[in-house]
């Protein structure tokens, strides 16, 4: 069992929890209350700042240029093609400019972009990668069984799905949990702590994250 094979079997039942939420089967089905799709996105597209900042500082702390250059495209998605889907969603499920821009945040929003800047901040590569994987792999469970998605879905639902499955998404998760699996042999027992410590506590925040986002 590789490194990021075992970090995610210690955390199970959560990521489990993620990967079969109401809140993404409802959205796979279009059931899904269009206000709390909105809300969702709005919290959800307060991440882009923090999320952008941590990827970049890891690609700065990457081991190779070779080790760097999957990170860099997969931002380029980022602000380019993700940003604008936001942006449409917006517009389409009528969220006004000045919500999305200054939102009101869940605290669980405000503590997810503080582990995204306590990994940015400590400077460890592993850790900074260690939150990127629970991010986008936790995507890529729930969304994968959604995809293809319904063409009969409104593009805010189908879209997001797509984002988040397919081989092109698969290969940046593929990536990023080499990156860690690679490094995991090179650090010491208290990094390696430090690094499964984070990875639970962001695999937590994202089940909350979806929790909030059904109830709210």
């Amino acid at each position: 069992m590789s490194p990021t094979q075992d970090l995610q079997q210690s955390n199970s039942i959560a990521w489990q929890a993620i990967a079969q939420h109401a809140f993404c089967s409802d959205l796979a089905q279009g059931t899904l209350d269009r206000d709390k799709m909105a809300e969702y996105l709005i919290q959800d597209y307060s991440f882009i700042d923090g999320f952008v900042r941590l990827a970049a500082t890891a690609i700065a702390h990457a081991p190779t240029l070779k080790d760097s250059v999957p990170l860099a495209q997969f931002l380029a998605v980022i602000t380019g093609p993700e940003n604008t889907y936001f942006l449409r969603s917006f517009e389409a499920l009528k969220v006004g400019e000045e919500r999305w821009k200054a939102p009101e945040l869940w605290p669980v929003t405000q503590d997810f972009q503080a582990i995204m800047t306590e990994a940015r901040l400590s400077g460890s590569y592993a850790r900074m990668i260690a939150v990127l994987v629970v991010a986008e792999w936790s995507y890529l469970s729930w969304a994968s069984p959604f995809n293809p998605p319904e063409e009969s879905l409104p593009f805010y639902f189908s879209e997001w799905i797509s984002l988040h499955a397919g081989p092109d998404f698969e290969n940046v998760v593929s990536y990023l949990r080499e990156q860690l699996d690679a490094i995991w042999p090179t650090l010491d027992e208290n990094e390696r702590t430090l690094v499964a410590d984070i990875f639970a506590r962001t695999v937590a925040l994202e089940q909350r994250f979806f929790d909030q986002a059904y109830q709210s």
